[in-house]
């Protein structure tokens, strides 16, 4: 049975300087004293601070509770990232003043306020995926097998990549990116030569790999990638993968395929086996949730939402309710409006 989350009050407060932690008995205890006995109670600190960061801090304690609750195997994980995140950071200042100033700047008074950020974000990001995968369905996944998951396919490409430096004008960068597009253009023109003349493609296809392309890892072997598929290397190679799909066995790309890397032309040299579908199956739910979160930002409020209402969380204080409302609402009227 899920516990119910109820904000009582404030029970304890923590205070800088000797390192005193006074428990409070009750919300009329001092936290500040002045002379002639005036004092800033606990009930006072509570409304003071309730109106101007209380709920972002509020939701943090909530959404740390049920997290953890919900997913008790990835709070070391979320601990080490949120460790790792600090230690970048340090790496980037002198001192751990330098550190303290930057991360005050950004409202963050403590290193360890920044690293409790980092971490209830990881176990946010944890919950919100998990929620999307949930919900997929198996239409969406057959679906997605069908037109997205490949088979394995042995493709051999030549890159063309444009003469561009930092220092040139627009014009001048136009003029190489032009002169790359035209040379693939000419390589194509070769191989519809060759197509025509029933020459054997690969031998052609070899041959002007090793005149042109300027992958020097691949042009002496004919500009052979091997047997690949999406994800074998880097993202760039994944656009030839899937134009490969759309070839048969022996054919080449007709149409300038453009990466980050350049310009490509590729041949289809032979298509192997593709996964099963329950051998793809947490490949496919890890892509479909990437897919969805990228188009639909809306589901991460969703997500959160979801778990929320799943632990039957009750805010008491009827004003941080209201403030709770009102945020939720501003949070789902922007997403709506972005579509």
């Amino acid at each position: 049975m899920k516990k119910k989350i109820i904000i009582l009050g404030v029970c304890s407060l923590f205070l800088c300087g000797c390192g005193k932690i006074p428990t409070l008995s009750n919300g009329d205890e001092a936290v500040v004293t002045f002379k002639d006995d005036k004092m800033i109670s606990a009930n006072e600190f509570y409304e003071e601070i309730k109106n101007s960061f209380g709920l972002d801090t509020l939701l943090n304690m909530i959404d740390k509770y049920i997290f953890e609750e919900e997913f008790p195997d990835e709070v070391e994980n979320g601990q080490a990232y949120a460790k790792a995140i600090i230690d970048q950071l340090r790496s980037s200042y002198e001192s751990e003043e330098e550190l303290l100033s930057y991360l005050q700047y950004y409202g963050y008074q403590t290193v360890e306020a920044y690293e409790n950020f980092a971490y209830i974000s990881y176990m946010q990001n944890v919950a919100i995926e998990a929620y999307v995968k949930d919900n997929i369905t198996d239409k969406e996944l057959k679906e997605y097998y069908e037109n997205s998951v490949y088979p394995n396919m042995t493709i051999s490409h030549i890159l063309i990549t444009p003469d561009v430096t930092d220092d040139m004008e627009d014009e001048e960068k136009e003029e190489a990116e032009n002169r790359a597009k035209e040379t693939i253009e000419n390589i194509i023109a070769e191989l519809d030569k060759a197509k025509k003349n029933d020459e054997d493609i690969e031998k052609v296809f070899a041959s002007l790999a090793k005149e042109y392309s300027e992958d020097d890892d691949t042009k002496d072997d004919g500009g052979n990638l091997g047997e690949i598929n999406i994800g074998s290397l880097d993202s760039n190679y994944d656009e030839l993968v899937k134009a490969a799909n759309e070839l048969k066995d022996g054919e080449y790309s007709t149409e300038i395929i453009t990466t980050e890397l350049g310009y490509h032309v590729i041949l289809k040299v032979a298509t192997g086996e593709k996964d099963s579908y329950d051998d793809a199956l947490d490949s496919m739910k890890d892509d479909i949730t990437t897919n969805k979160l990228s188009e639909d930002e809306s589901l991460m409020v969703d997500a959160i939402r979801y778990y929320r209402d799943l632990y039957e969380l009750n805010i008491v204080d009827s004003e941080l309710d209201s403030q709770y409302s009102v945020y939720m609402n501003n949070l789902i009227n922007t997403y709506k409006n972005q579509e």
